[in-house]
């Protein structure tokens, strides 16, 4: 009997032993940390430079398009069926290049300011990784998890946990 208490307690202590080895976990607001580093900062801001100058193409030719449409609703009813046919075909033609010209610079997937946004994020996504790691390493953390306003992998995190400035100041020292 007194051997079958000295295991209980042998067992129980090892449980106790294994349930104080906490794993440490840590979170970061990525949000952040791309809203003030600034590599992130400049690569977003030419996204939109980029972005801001194909809008105002894009403007350009519906404004001439719409001229183009009301000069023809000026006209139509002087015009021969032929002539009428063959504007209308050009309306089309032109409404068309401006469709095609939206596709191939905003396109979900193969537009030209989503790939440069790939390429210009990736490097950057990259060090902001690679920065979480060091600081996750450095501070015996064995997991870190996003807290973003968008999405949240998270229910719960204490404030003592969060190590996005830890992350940020680690970048920032990078330069």
């Amino acid at each position: 009997m007194k051997n079958l208490v000295l295991i209980i307690f042998f067992v129980f202590g090892t449980v106790n032993l294994f349930a104080q080895t906490v794993q440490k976990t840590a979170f970061v607001n990525s949000e952040i940390i791309y809203d003030q580093y600034a590599p992130a900062i400049k690569a977003q801001s030419d996204l939109e430079a980029l972005a801001n100058k194909w809008r105002a193409t894009r403007d350009s030719m519906v404004q001439s398009l719409q001229n183009q449409y009301q000069e023809y609703q000026k006209q139509a009813q002087t015009m021969t069926p032929d002539k009428q046919k063959a504007a209308q075909q050009q309306l089309a033609g032109n409404e068309q290049k401006i469709t095609e010209f939206e596709q191939s610079k905003f396109g979900q997937q193969n537009g030209e300011l989503y790939l440069k946004q790939i390429e210009l994020f990736k490097p950057i996504r990259e060090r902001v990784l690679k920065a979480i790691e060091d600081v996750a390493k450095n501070a015996g953390f064995t997991f870190v998890f996003d807290k973003t306003e968008n999405v949240s992998t998270m229910v719960y995190g204490d404030a003592e946990f969060d190590i996005t400035y830890k992350v940020l100041d680690l970048l920032k020292k990078d330069k």
